[in-house]
């Protein structure tokens, strides 16, 4: 599917002030391709310059198999989300220093939802990967609204 040049984030977000703040996000949609089940990872990269300006938005699709065996029971599809977007951290980790920095989890506490069974695990895994704090729903809007947007625009 479509995936961006890295070299191109890193250099972008290089070239902007210290001010600039940085969203990561990650969201994920399962598909029904000839009969058989598949993930479609998009993940976010949102630029808010200076802080206080308009934002640039990098973004990638990526589509895998969904080895989760109940719909209801996401649990390892949510946790590739996270994976996505940790690893995404870590690969520009070099340009996020000195920055202010977010990862965002499309993830939902509430009880009634089934990402709520993967949250202490999700956030666990940023903290000690990342060294920040994660926000869920509803402060994730990189996850929960760019990288859920991100999907249609770069999937037509």
């Amino acid at each position: 599917m479509k995936k961006f040049n890295i070299d191109t984030v890193r250099e972008f977000i290089y070239n902007q002030s210290l001010e600039t703040k940085i969203y990561l996000g990650a969201d994920s949609e399962r598909v029904n391709v000839s009969g058989k089940w598949f993930v479609d990872y998009t993940v976010a990269v949102v630029v808010h310059i200076d802080g206080k300006h308009g934002c640039k938005i990098f973004g990638f699709v990526e589509r895998e198999p969904d080895w989760d065996q109940k719909k209801n029971k996401p649990a390892l599809r949510l946790m590739n989300e996270v994976y996505k977007v940790a690893n995404l951290f870590n690969e520009l980790s070099e340009v996020l220093q000195d920055r202010y920095v977010e990862v965002h989890l499309d993830l939902n506490p509430s009880d009634r939802y089934a990402s709520s069974q993967v949250i202490q695990q999700a956030v666990g895994y940023i903290r000690g990967t990342c060294n920040i704090e994660p926000q869920v729903k509803p402060q994730a809007f990189a996850a929960t609204y760019a990288a859920d947007r991100l999907k249609f625009v770069l999937s037509n």
